[in-house]
């Protein structure tokens, strides 16, 4: 049988567990929702209708634009787990 330590131990473990779930499909969701960006000058010079594809392409190059350090931050915090993730492997 395990001891009320253990319990509570595993108690708390799966209650982190469903946090950490939680966390991830609110970031998933709010990752993929679209997004139209648009500075106002942008917007000021293509809101006629005869630019339509032009205002759509200077979206997607701003939506594009804005990617690009999210990106990067990820792949340095990517590097950072997996380095520590070695350091955990070694030590055992």
């Amino acid at each position: 049988m395990l001891s009320n330590a253990k319990r509570q131990k595993s108690k708390v473990k799966s209650q982190k567990y469903l946090q950490k779930k939680f966390y991830f499909l609110l970031f998933t969701c709010f990752f993929l929702l679209e997004g139209n960006a648009q500075c106002a000058m942008c917007r000021a010079s293509l809101q006629n209708e005869a630019n339509k594809a032009v205002a759509e392409g200077v979206n997607d190059g701003i939506v594009y634009l804005m990617a690009i350090p999210y990106i990067l931050v990820a792949g340095v915090f990517y590097a950072v787990w997996r380095l520590k993730q070695k350091k955990k492997e070694v030590v055992q």
